[in-house]
């Protein structure tokens, strides 16, 4: 089992999820955060000077099987894309053991129900 964890801008949010569901991703978390990048760059608009290095994403966390780990990165890549600075990371982990609650099903049968997959 792998967590893939990824920031991407917030206006690619909906695209990514939508990507995830149609690779099967169905359960994930996901929050408002701040970052920041390498731009070290101020916008000036109509007079009134603002910070840009502080800019605004949204952190995506889950966890799938081994098997369904690429076609969930590629679907995160092909929808986040903008080919602009700025566009995320994907960050992948290894995950030792999972455990549903209500049941205590272990491991990759904890990710899914049995009767749908």
């Amino acid at each position: 089992m792998k967590k893939i964890e990824a920031i991407v801008r917030k206006t690619k949010f909906e695209s990514v999820r939508e990507a995830l569901h149609d690779a099967d991703i169905d359960f994930l978390s996901w929050w408002d955060v701040k970052g920041q990048g390498t731009a070290k760059q101020g916008l000036i608009f109509r007079g009134i000077a603002y910070d840009v290095t502080t800019i605004d994403r949204i952190y995506i966390s889950f966890v799938v099987r081994d098997v369904n780990m690429e076609k969930s990165i590629d679907a995160i890549i092909k929808s986040a894309y903008s080919g602009e600075s700025g566009d995320g990371r994907i960050f992948v982990t290894q995950i030792e053991q999972s455990i549903r609650i209500r049941t205590g099903d272990r491991g990759d049968e904890s990710l899914y129900d049995k009767e749908s997959k």
